[in-house]
């Protein structure tokens, strides 16, 4: 069983994140702690709402209940990047070329870094963003699909549709590919290097509870959820991607559901995180599995690999939180 160094934090751990060998855990209430040479804090904001890791940049991206964006540095600097008075910031991105998007109400906006906002309104209220890996485009799920903007063109965004609230956005690291967390228990995918205006949809559906936890494996070729009592793992190696093909299911406990994955940054080894606290980590191409971590307190919300690999870090909804040294 590999080592486990526990943190015991105040309330629910909302994302935790490493920026280079540093390990950063977010709470609820607004407080940034990271584990560098000891504890340290940095407080962001006055009620945290959700911290991104950049993946375009060794930073972090950060909303909150005071309407504040803010980019948090490696040493846990703070930048503010925007502010919006007693509104509600839920909804951030990290983009290519330093842009950052949020989203409020029925809004998306841009900040580049010559400081221009670009908005973009929807229809309904925007739910979850997401930049495409190449090229400055975003994605905007709302309810019945998602727009596709070019930030620095005026050319009307190409709308995705497909009935039902869509909660959250991810591209294939090749851009081929367009997922989308359900407000049902089911996610809905785009394959979209078709021609324009022709993407091709993707069903995924068989979920007994919601899908909140989404994970690329290092080279596209698979996607991981939660929302089972074991990970989804769809397939996405072939030019069609997950259709026509049945899902892997990973770390099957029998009524326990997943709650949480994380895929190895470089091996196809996924980290599955449980409603009682388990983690196991399981090998895709033999279901191999390791026991990572035992039950704990709380439902794991939140894990994160390090760059190389050796040391995954988990949050639970109780504070529960620590490093597992897997070398070790």
């Amino acid at each position: 069983m590999p080592t486990v160094a526990p943190l015991d934090l105040e309330g629910h751990v909302i994302a935790t994140h490493f920026l280079g060998d540093t390990p950063f855990f977010a709470t609820a209430s607004g407080e940034i702690r990271r584990l560098d040479g000891g504890e340290k804090v940095t407080e962001a904001h006055n009620g945290l709402l959700t911290c991104i890791r950049d993946p375009f940049s060794n930073s972090l991206i950060t909303g909150g209940e005071d309407g504040k964006v803010l980019r948090i540095a490696a040493d846990g600097s703070l930048k503010q990047i925007a502010e919006m008075p007693r509104k509600w910031i839920s909804v951030v991105a990290g983009g290519p070329q330093g842009a950052v998007a949020y989203a409020q109400g029925k809004s998306s906006f841009v900040v580049l870094t010559d400081g221009t906002v670009k908005e973009f309104v929807e229809q309904r209220t925007v739910e979850a963003l997401a930049f495409a890996p190449k090229g400055l485009r975003i994605a905007a799920a709302r309810y019945n699909g998602v727009s596709l903007h070019w930030v620095n063109t005026t050319a009307p965004p190409a709308d995705l549709e497909w009935k039902g609230a869509h909660t959250g956005v991810t591209f294939s690291a090749d851009g081929r590919f367009l997922v989308t967390m359900m407000q049902e228990n089911a996610l809905h995918g785009w394959k979209l290097d078709g021609k324009p205006g022709e993407a091709r949809h993707m069903r995924m559906t068989g979920y007994p509870a919601k899908v909140k936890s989404l994970s690329w494996s290092s080279k596209g070729k698979w996607l991981a959820s939660s929302g089972a009592p074991a990970a989804i793992v769809w397939p996405f190696s072939g030019k069609d991607g997950p259709m026509g093909r049945a899902p892997l299911e990973l770390g099957t406990r029998a009524n326990i559901m997943a709650t949480c994955v994380a895929f190895h940054p470089a091996e196809e080894v996924l980290a599955i995180g449980f409603i009682d606290g388990m983690i196991l980590g399981v090998r895709v191409g033999d279901a191999k599995e390791a026991l990572l971590r035992r039950p704990g307190k709380g439902a794991i919300t939140a894990m994160s690999w390090s760059g190389n690999g050796k040391l995954l870090a988990f949050g639970s909804e109780a504070g529960d939180c620590g490093v597992i040294d897997i070398a070790a």
